[in-house]
């Protein structure tokens, strides 16, 4: 059995064949242009792995209802070109294997939950910082879906009092988290990649109160037993600590369970590879539910 993952971001696609017990065999990474250009690639790829089953973690939006016409489809981003883009159907009309999608983070969420840094507890969020901010729910052993999926980026929060740029980055919403947290809006706000920022910004004291409610909407709302928080700007040796301590802060003492947050916070193992692995889960999970039905 060779099952194949694809990672769809919106800079690259990173493109994986696996066996049975879901050892990488082999693996690319693939610029994300046009999806003219870019899907034929995609599907060569995988016919020369001789794939049995495919599982796409992907950027969204994305149609995850298996009722709607539009399944499987990226659904209003603003990546040029992809928009209302039928990515599920295009690749298994192409390689005629079974297939599932699900957003990159809610893949991640399912490696992180069932190999990772959670394995073990019932329910987990998943969350990644960087160009953007998203975030993928587990509970149960199933991936939470609903109207659409978790859009946890562009909840609203409260803006620090002392944050220079309060209404953020967002092209949709005033002080939604992705447009006050990410990547992109710490550059903005400091003329300065987040890398860049020294240990002693206070960049990272207003970051921290950010993600901390972020934290705490995730434990009041989902009751999450592990918030793993991953991304390029989650690469700072203080800024873990400094979440902990405002998670439990703004609690103020509602939870008696959450004490320190050391336990509860933590990043992920998997990360960079927690989307691609979690597709392959995916994927596996499409051969199984393909036999049952068939």
């Amino acid at each position: 059995m060779i099952y194949g993952a694809l990672e769809a971001g919106g800079t690259k696609m990173v493109l994986a064949a696996a066996d049975d017990d879901l050892r990488i065999l082999d693996r690319i990474s693939i610029p994300t242009g046009r999806p003219e250009d870019t899907v034929p690639r995609i599907a060569d790829y995988f016919r020369q792995q001789r794939i049995d089953a495919l599982g796409v973690g992907s950027f969204g939006p994305l149609d995850l209802n298996p009722q709607s016409p539009t399944y499987g489809y990226i659904t209003k981003t603003p990546k040029a070109g992809w928009r209302d883009y039928p990515l599920l159907p295009t690749l298994l009309d192409a390689l005629r294997v079974p297939g599932m999608l699900d957003t990159d983070v809610n893949a991640a969420a399912l490696w992180e939950a069932e190999r990772g840094a959670a394995r073990g507890a019932r329910n987990c969020v998943y969350v990644t910082v960087g160009t953007g901010i998203g975030a993928g729910v587990y509970c149960e052993g199933n991936l939470v879906h609903g109207l659409m999926h978790p859009e946890w980026g562009h909840m609203l929060a409260v803006p620090h009092p002392d944050d220079p740029m309060p209404r953020g980055v967002c092209p949709y919403h005033d002080g939604c988290l992705e447009g006050l947290a990410s990547g992109p809006s710490m550059e903005k706000r400091w003329g300065r990649p987040a890398w860049d920022l020294p240990a002693e910004h206070p960049a990272w004291q207003i970051e921290a109160y950010y993600l901390a409610q972020l934290c705490v909407t995730a434990l009041m709302t989902v009751s999450p037993e592990k918030i793993l928080l991953g991304g390029g700007v989650m690469h700072q040796a203080q800024l873990f600590p400094l979440i902990r301590k405002e998670t439990v802060r703004l609690l103020n003492g509602y939870l008696p369970c959450v004490t320190d947050g050391e336990d509860l916070i933590r990043p992920p193992v998997g990360w960079p590879d927690s989307g691609l692995m979690g597709s392959l889960l995916l994927a596996q999970r499409a051969w199984k539910k393909n036999g049952r039905d068939g």
